[in-house]
């Protein structure tokens, strides 16, 4: 369905079939010389369908459009590389998220490293991907962009913001003189994002606290989240978020005074808003977003050191430091 949200802006909702987060707000920037389409969704029939869909009601010119895409995750880029070969002029990426979705061979080597990580066992190790469509294969072809770089379409002129955290090289988009940010899902309403494990050398919850900070002292009237509703006042919902995430921490804290955990017990001993009563039933992409938010955390506590790591047989184990 397309709405225009601001002038000359559009938002395309595109469904998301039998995924919790329902749908993905693609927006449409329209102009005389240019335009500019900001994500794209999973690479299926579905949303190729429904983003053609809402390009052909606004008549857009796909050899005079460019692509934005705010991060690496397939409900993002997934129809990156169609929409290129239907004339999409440039791709633009962050050099960091671009160059990860290119390493799509070693994909599955990843998930397996991670599954031994979080501590799934090896005769329950998590495999998923096929909700997300079909997977690129080849790498693709994009324009790196920088915090400070600029992106003029017609009256607009949208800065690029490095906002990191939900993944390594999320970017956004923030038009100072019309007070717009695009955040893709870096901030979210109604729910929240999913900081995940990218690394021992990160504290990556950290990055994203950091990055909500800057975002923060922006002058903001419209937050175009790439999930469900458009954010009109973002420092209470940026408030709302920190607060979460603080609770995330003394949650696990006090999880862990009953002793150690691997991050798939921790993130079975957590709260979790998605409507099913046991671990049992979350279904499997869920269980590994969940293990990697639950080890992200952990480490944040590794880092300011509050929790100590160690590791038996390649599997992680934290417990309160000087227990």
């Amino acid at each position: 369905m397309i709405v225009e949200v601001y002038p000359r802006i559009y938002k395309n909702e595109i469904p998301l079939p039998n995924n919790p987060l329902k749908a993905i707000n693609s927006y449409i920037i329209v102009s005389e010389k240019r335009n500019l389409i900001i994500d794209t969704g999973f690479n299926t029939i579905e949303c190729l369908t429904e983003l053609m869909k809402g390009l052909k009601e606004l008549n857009v010119d796909i050899s005079k459009t460019d692509l934005f895409i705010t991060h690496m995750h397939v409900d993002h880029s997934g129809l990156a590389h169609i929409l290129k070969e239907q004339g999409v002029q440039v791709v633009y990426f962050s050099q960091i998220d671009g160059e990860i979705s290119n390493r799509s061979s070693q994909r599955d080597e990843f998930i397996e490293s991670i599954n031994k990580l979080l501590g799934f066992s090896t005769d329950n190790e998590i495999e998923f991907g096929k909700e997300f469509g079909v997977r690129r294969t080849e790498p693709l072809d994009f324009s790196p962009l920088y915090e400070g770089d600029s992106i003029e379409i017609g009256d607009y002129c949208f800065d690029v913001v490095d906002i990191p955290g939900h993944t390594p090289g999320h970017i956004g988009l923030y038009e100072k003189k019309h007070k717009l940010f695009f955040c893709g899902d870096h901030i979210l309403d109604e729910i929240t994002p999913n900081i995940t494990f990218w690394g021992f050398e990160q504290d990556i919850l950290a990055t994203y606290i950091k990055s909500l900070n800057k975002v923060y002292n922006f002058e903001i009237d419209y937050l175009l989240t790439a999930h469900r509703k458009i954010v009109r006042n973002h420092r209470n919902r940026i408030n709302e978020l920190l607060h979460h995430h603080e609770e995330r921490l003394q949650e696990i804290l006090s999880i862990l005074k009953g002793g150690r955990k691997t991050p798939v017990e921790m993130a079975a001993s957590m709260h979790w808003d998605i409507g099913h009563k046991k671990w049992s039933d979350f279904p499997p992409s869920q269980m590994w977003f969940a293990s990697g938010e639950a080890l992200s955390h952990l480490e944040h506590l590794v880092h300011i050191g509050v929790v100590e790591r160690t590791r038996e047989s390649g599997v992680l184990y934290y417990e309160i430091k000087g227990k």
